[in-house]
């Protein structure tokens, strides 16, 4: 089985910023590691349904953001630690929500679901105070 732990979290002034981990062990039941994941950021704020927030392929040849974080998040990994991050930088107090990492097998199926695996961490709480 695979776990995703997430990490990072805290309160911080608007304007500031945070780095997010989500490291990664175990395999699935046809053998696949992390270095062969999609990997993604999706956030869920109280009251609001859970959103894309940025996704990465496995060789981090190709990322992907939503709007609302474009040029101010950026997402990377480093297979050899297995492990996704997420740097948030010019946060905004509706950038508060529960961040948590997903894994899926494809590039598309990691923003979309619908892919032949897909797990999911216990979410990371990032508070941003006005």
């Amino acid at each position: 089985q695979v776990q995703l732990v997430e990490s990072g979290g805290g309160l911080v002034q608007a304007g500031g910023s945070l780095r997010l981990s989500c490291a990664a062990s175990g395999r699935t039941s046809s053998g696949r590691t992390f270095s062969t994941f999609a990997m993604g950021w999706f956030r869920q704020a109280p009251g609001k349904e859970r959103e894309f927030v940025a996704a990465i392929s496995w060789s981090a040849s190709t990322t992907y953001y939503a709007e609302s974080v474009k040029g101010r998040f950026t997402i990377s990994r480093d297979n050899a630690k297995a492990t996704v991050y997420l740097q948030m930088n010019s946060l905004r107090p509706e950038d508060t929500a529960v961040y948590y990492c997903r894994a899926g097998d494809t590039f598309p199926t990691v923003v979309t679901g619908g892919g032949g695996m897909d797990y999911w961490g216990k979410g990371t709480l990032v508070t941003v105070s006005s």
